[in-house]
């Protein structure tokens, strides 16, 4: 139990030394910052297909193509991938295949 309790007491003194902002070894991923609209106009999804294919609210979609609010978390790292491989990530969400500026699927 030794061993546990002072990898945990590690950790945390290196999680508040990361907060007061000095130099640790922590690495953190912070994903970039995507532009949702040109995002959803790659995939050649409406609103409603993106938002219903992606398990998001239509008013949290048009609330980021608005820029009212940002996407974060998990919801980013996804809209990243979406940004990078849209085909790719279509098929593995929907398990068709989706020709670029066409809403019909191929099987």
């Amino acid at each position: 139990m030794g061993d546990f309790f002072e990898s945990i007491k590690r950790g945390m003194e290196e999680a508040i030394a990361h907060g007061k902002g000095e130099k640790t070894e922590i690495r953190l991923f912070v994903p970039e910052e995507v532009n949702v609209k040109q995002v959803r106009k790659k995939t050649g999804l409406t609103q409603n297909q993106f938002a219903s294919t992606f398990g998001i609210s239509l008013g949290t979609l048009r609330h980021w193509e608005r820029g009212d609010r940002k996407p974060h978390g998990p919801a980013l790292v996804l809209l990243n991938a979406a940004n990078n491989a849209p085909d790719e990530l279509l098929h593995i969400l929907t398990g068709r295949m989706i020709r670029p500026g066409s809403k019909k699927s191929v099987k």
